[in-house]
């Protein structure tokens, strides 16, 4: 069965403007594939063999007389993770407007564009989590995760005919932001050199 319609609140994609370039990625991203191969890694891992007797308990149902034994198992110690969706999309939002953790959960509270390119059907004015989920998503994905999503991105935009193949064939590399040999006149080394 489907959601249920909010009749008092506006949908997102009634707010926007379709064309934007975010809501098109968002609309032909192929959200499926990318969770199906991200989920794995983002799942929690269970405690081997805790139970939480706390949350046992029997129902009984009145015309059988029979029990049913409901909450047993193993535990997954704590509260469910996020959608791999948001989370996803929160990175690519990240990376793509280079923003910190904090300040892309405080700007994603307050942009409808980037909930609707997350999945949101309706306004959320709070912060999409704790920036530091970000970075443990990161963590828990690792690079393969990371490279599966720049897979994607990658391949909807062939698909879309936003760039074309013969774009790949030269790659050009910006060294400025890598680390250089230099040494800097306040250099205690220098000053020894100087000396002698």
């Amino acid at each position: 069965m489907g959601e249920t319609l909010d009749f008092f609140r506006g949908r997102l994609d009634s707010m926007i403007d379709l064309q934007h370039p975010l809501a098109v990625l968002g609309m032909r991203l192929p959200w499926v594939q990318i969770e199906a191969d991200l989920a794995p890694t983002w799942q929690r891992p269970s405690r081997d063999g805790a139970l939480q007797q706390s949350l046992v308990a029997e129902l009984f149902d009145l015309s059988s007389g029979g029990g049913v034994i409901i909450g047993g198992g193993v535990s997954v110690a704590g509260r469910p993770r996020l959608n791999v969706r948001l989370m996803v999309s929160l990175l690519y939002l990240k990376h793509a407007f280079n923003l910190s953790d904090e300040a892309l959960c405080e700007r994603w509270s307050e942009n409808v564009v980037w909930q609707h390119f997350s999945g949101m059907d309706y306004y959320q004015p709070r912060l999409a989590c704790d920036p530091t989920q970000i970075g443990r998503f990161r963590t828990a994905i690792g690079e393969a995760g990371i490279e599966a999503i720049l897979k994607a991105t990658i391949d909807t935009a062939l698909a879309c005919k936003a760039i074309k193949p013969a774009e790949f064939e030269r790659i050009i590399v910006d060294t400025t932001v890598q680390e250089k040999a230099m040494a800097y006149p306040v250099d205690s080394r220098l000053l020894e050199i100087a000396r002698y």
